[in-house]
């Protein structure tokens, strides 16, 4: 394979899962890979994998990934030409692509001005609207919180409060009523100026059952936008997405089309360059769709659309930084079958999924499927960042077969050593719920789960837990640490005095 002649070393502004699968892609085009890190992941599987890696400060990620004095720094000491953010972090800041395009670093992604136009998202409501893609009913910058009040009259409730910066599902809020949107304008403020530096918030109509459709597209600065399909992405944990397929199903043919248009036209409209998403709300009631909002980055779930469409995201947006035409000869790509991918993170389900954190004693995925992960045995999964461990993606020549394949490996993948949801996404692939492919947004918030777990109160120096005589034999023997949850079918307080339990406490 050819390398692009201007990009010879590339570094990665990132860490974990993406890093890994970016240098996977640098490998295979002959091409450099710088890795930078914290002292939390020093040890870990991108920097190890890397050609060169570079330390950017402590395990916070303000003193490090985000530090772009840092980054600019390790380009310079490494050589590298290039720089690829990735998602989250420093993806999508305007200042941090400004500053590379200053020291003649290429920004591999799109330009400054795609970001800026995007990056706000009232100001890509006023675009989307400029260039004809519906909008939900909703509002510009509201200042007050009595001018939210005399909005939301107009627009009807429910409504959802948003920040207009940032992403991620933070600085957004649900409001039924007047007296719950009163209740969370200071707050949603907050957690916005907080989060993105920006506290200005709008107003957006809350679809009850709304499914969460976005349409990749890749352009190329001049003009040229193409979509290569859409994807579903409605099964979501407080606005986080847990599993993406594609092509999404149940839509109309039509439907298709004007959802394919209206993304391409928005592209068109910003002369759009590199990888983006554009994400509607899709109320399948109406069988109508609705502009959310435009991520000017790659996108966690970008695997699915590789697996249809046969191609590699990384290595288009890597040569369209090198000034190479990619698009010439793809301007019509034909999906061939579906994919489905399904997020596996450090939380705990039965403990309102909260992060969790420790060695991982044994790490276990199957061969034949792809899996893009960071974690392996014997990795320490630190607090400090996000809690995804790996993205199982599975394609068949049906959605049918596609959910089969994807059981099939989640049934096959084990993690010990600390809480994880692979006992939740194999709940949820196996139910009737995702396999009529009727989800919402809403699904998973009443989605029943139970997993068969117990808690570790205060551990003796004979505590131990076992599995029931017949059922696999022994699970585990030893001393548990404190507050630890693990699957398991019976515990017992000493090795000789065996109590069945099923999620109870014990000391």
């Amino acid at each position: 394979m050819a390398r692009p002649a201007d990009v010879q070393k590339v570094l990665i502004a990132n860490r974990g899962e993406i890093a890994v699968r970016i240098i996977r892609t640098l490998k295979r085009m002959g091409i450099a890979s710088v890795a930078v890190y914290s002292d939390a992941d020093r040890f870990s599987k991108p920097v190890l994998m890397a050609d060169e890696a570079v330390r950017l400060g402590p395990a916070p990620a303000s003193e490090s990934y985000l530090n772009v004095d840092a980054v600019v720094a390790a380009c310079k000491q490494t050589g590298a030409e290039a720089v690829h953010p990735g998602y989250g972090f420093l993806s999508e800041n305007i200042a941090f692509a400004e500053r590379l395009k200053a020291e003649g670093i290429a920004f591999i992604g799109p330009t400054p001005d795609n970001i800026a136009a995007f990056g706000l998202k009232h100001t890509a409501r006023e675009l989307a609207r400029d260039s004809g893609v519906p909008l939900l009913p909703g509002t510009g910058l509201i200042e007050t919180g009595e001018d939210a009040l005399s909005a939301a009259l107009e627009i009807g409730y429910p409504v959802m409060l948003k920040s207009t910066a940032g992403g991620g599902g933070i600085g957004m809020q649900l409001c039924h009523d007047a007296e719950s949107l009163k209740a969370s304008f200071d707050s949603v403020q907050r957690t916005a100026k907080a989060s993105f530096g920006d506290a200005r918030v709008y107003l957006e109509r809350f679809v009850s059952k709304a499914r969460h459709v976005e349409v990749q597209i890749f352009g190329d600065g001049e003009g040229r936008v193409i979509a290569l399909g859409e994807r579903d992405c409605s099964l979501q944990r407080r606005n986080q997405k847990v599993i993406e397929e594609t092509p999404a199903p149940g839509l109309s043919d039509v439907v298709r089309e004007r959802l394919h248009a209206a993304a391409v036209a928005l592209g068109k409209s910003a002369n759009y360059t590199s990888a983006g998403t554009v994400e509607f709300i899709y109320d399948p009631a109406r069988e109508e769709f609705y502009f959310l909002e435009v991520n000017t980055r790659l996108q966690v779930e970008h695997p699915v659309t590789e697996a249809v469409f046969g191609v590699d995201l990384v290595e288009w947006m890597i040569r369209q930084a090198a000034g190479e035409d990619v698009l010439t000869g793809k301007e019509v790509l034909t999906p061939r079958g579906a994919a489905i991918e399904a997020r596996v993170y450090a939380e705990m389900p039965h403990a309102g999924f909260r992060p969790s954190a420790g060695l991982l004693t044994d790490v276990v995925f199957p061969e034949g499927v792809r899996v893009d992960g960071w974690v392996e045995t014997g990795t320490d999964v630190t607090p400090f960042y996000d809690p995804m461990l790996a993205k199982v993606i599975v394609s068949a020549e049906t959605r049918e077969l596609a959910i089969r394949a994807l059981e099939e490996a989640l049934s096959q993948s084990a993690i010990s050593g600390i809480e994880t949801n692979l006992e939740y996404l194999k709940a949820i692939t196996s139910s009737d719920l995702f396999k009529s492919g009727d989800v919402a947004t809403t699904a998973l918030k009443d989605f029943d789960f139970t997993p068969d777990v117990i808690e570790v109160v205060a551990p003796g120096a004979q505590s131990s837990l076992q599995e029931l005589p017949g059922r696999l034999g022994l699970w585990h023997v030893g001393v548990p640490r404190a507050g630890r949850w693990m699957n398991a079918l019976s515990a017992t307080p000493t090795a000789s005095s065996a109590m069945p339990m099923r999620r109870r406490r014990w000391n």
